[in-house]
């Protein structure tokens, strides 16, 4: 096994400022996981446990140079939306159910590996994956309005929980209010003029010594209490408690995992692209994911919740000048000290500076530039992603992502279903233009030649047939020949091939040929798998478009009437740009 390819070569000349990088991720992400944890309903040292065995582990098993895998805003929602029936969050019981979804997503993730499922990323689009961050920015921010306001909220639902803050605003804490608005400024204030400056650090630490010099908490406003320190314990105890679920907790368990593990592997494979794009770097999804499962199991086995690959987290330890897997184990280096010895100030953090912490994230997780690029180019897709949004927002993440996955899915269908389709028709400069089908369309007088711009298979073959039918009416036909252009047909199924049989007999009694031409070299062992090559004639299978015409000119038109082909180079050329021929 390669361990820590992400990490090798190790160059004393880079070794230097990858350690000096993974210093400052930490300073930057170690408030940030704070707030994952909150996210999650975990105790806030979870967060730092994140940063700890899960880092390194990717380091040791993955890939990627750049990507860091930690605690994050989507799967901590995710994990939170589904379990937080079952248990109080930040429980002895939540912990254990914590623990579980990861070793589950963990193997979810190894199972991914030996399969070879990489590939299933390419699968969750842009579109709705902008919706389901944009619902899960939504309903985070809302839940931690009662925690920036004072004003305590009974519902775990995002909209009554709305509807609770604003009932409860005349009751609100002004002190906690006061102190979460300037915070809350001055962290987007040092973000616009200070952008190299660990904003949420710098308030974090001000917030505590603030809180430690002024008993923040006899005024009434509240603070996380003390937090055990020193490094986490290892075990998998909470896997006894399995023993005493219900069938029926068994599955919500599972079923958590299972969208965990789909987000991780939509989401990392995505950073872990970006980067090495970027970098001309190769990446492997597959041994990626190898390193996933392991970052998960580590983090079940030391306490923690369901790791990710994150975006956010990724960039900040680019920015920092972190090339290579050093820089995150740095990062867990430093974050050991501070469990070791700095978490006694802990403390005194202020709850509602944690709430500011996740308020900034949830903003971030909205795109609003994106979701207006989306509009403006594609309104189809925008409803998509606002449905995606509602969704999470109103029915639960844990179905958002499932809805993400189905809707992304449809698009693909969708588009195999009315593929680009039409007649090839000859314009005044020597070149093709792709028009609609319809009745009395032709390329010239007896002749057809049409496109289908996708694999033919049971669910558009009815397509095919009605337009190759509607070509050729009214009936009794003028037209004599059908040349199919099947560049873009890479597969033909079993039951497409039996239509495409009955058409062409159809066609026959009709006086119509039927001819293929640009198979595909792989489509063409196809043809003669499912007989169509029989069928249609090996003579009625033509290389180029060219030879398709020139063949039908022979037959069709008297010797003196012969034309040539629209085309002298045999190129073919749409509206869009050229067709090719071979």
């Amino acid at each position: 096994m390669n361990l820590f390819r992400g990490l090798r070569p190790v160059q004393r000349a880079t070794a230097l400022r990858d350690m000096l990088a993974g210093v400052a991720l930490a300073a930057m992400d170690i408030p940030q996981v704070l707030g994952y944890s909150k996210i999650a309903g975990m105790p806030v040292i979870t967060g730092l446990y994140s940063l700890l065995l899960p880092l390194v582990a990717f380091a040791a098993f993955g890939s990627s140079r750049y990507l860091v895998v930690a605690a994050d805003s989507a799967t901590a929602a995710i994990f939170a939306g589904g379990v937080s029936g079952m248990a109080t969050p930040a429980s002895a019981h939540y912990i254990a159910l914590a623990g579980i979804v990861a070793l589950l997503t963990g193997v979810i993730l190894l199972l991914a590996r030996l399969l070879r499922l990489g590939f299933i990323a390419d699968f969750l689009s842009r579109t709705v994956l902008v919706g389901f961050l944009a619902g899960v920015g939504l309903q985070v921010g809302i839940s931690v309005l009662s925690e920036m306001l004072g004003v305590p909220v009974d519902s775990r639902r995002p909209v009554v929980q709305l509807w609770e803050v604003l009932r409860g605003l005349p009751r609100a804490h002004l002190q906690t209010v006061a102190l979460a608005a300037s915070l809350l400024a001055f962290v987007l204030v040092l973000r616009r003029f200070v952008p190299k400056l660990p904003a949420a650090l710098v308030a974090v630490v001000a917030a505590i010594a603030a809180s430690a010099s002024l008993n923040f908490a006899g005024h009434g406003i509240a603070t996380i209490g003390p937090v055990a320190g020193g490094l986490p314990h290892l075990g998998l105890m909470g896997l006894l408690s399995l023993r005493e679920m219900t069938w029926k907790e068994v599955e919500t368990l599972a079923t958590v995992s299972v969208s965990c593990a789909v987000m991780i592997l939509t989401q990392s494979a995505a950073t872990a692209r970006i980067y090495a794009a970027k970098h001309y770097q190769e990446v492997n999804e597959n041994i990626d994911l190898f390193g996933l499962s392991a970052a998960n199991a580590a983090a079940a086995l030391s306490g923690g919740f369901v790791v990710n690959g994150s975006p956010t987290q990724t960039a900040m330890m680019e920015d920092a000048g972190g090339q290579s897997q050093l820089a995150q184990v740095s990062t867990a280096a430093v974050v050991g000290l501070v469990l070791l010895f700095l978490t006694g100030p802990l403390q005194y953090l202020p709850t509602c500076v944690l709430g500011v912490l996740v308020f900034l994230v949830a903003l971030r997780l909205i795109d609003l530039k994106a979701l207006r690029d989306i509009r403006a180019e594609s309104p189809q897709e925008y409803a998509m992603a606002v449905m995606t949004a509602a969704v999470v927002l109103l029915v639960g993440v844990e179905q958002g992502i499932v809805l993400a996955m189905v809707v992304s899915l449809l698009r693909v269908v969708q588009h195999s279903y009315h593929p680009h389709s039409g007649v090839l028709v000859a314009d005044g400069s020597g070149t093709w233009k792709l028009v609609p089908v319809a009745p009395n369309v032709v390329t010239e007088p007896g002749l057809v030649m049409y496109r289908f711009g996708a694999a033919l298979f049971y669910a558009n073959t009815g397509r095919f047939i009605e337009e190759v039918n509607c070509v050729v009416e009214p009936m009794p036909s003028k037209v004599r020949w059908v040349v199919v252009d099947a560049e873009a047909m890479t597969h033909v199924d079993y039951s497409a091939a039996r239509a495409v049989i009955a058409l062409k007999n159809n066609l026959s009694k009709a006086g119509i040929q039927l001819a293929f031409a640009r198979l595909p070299w792989d489509l063409r062992s196809e043809f003669d798998r499912h007989h169509l090559t029989e069928a249609i004639g090996p003579a009625r299978i033509f290389n180029r478009l060219h030879d398709a015409i020139a063949a039908f000119n022979e037959q069709e038109k008297p010797l003196e009437g012969k034309s040539s082909a629209p085309v002298s180079d045999g190129s073919v050329r749409d509206a869009v740009g050229p067709l090719g021929e071979r």
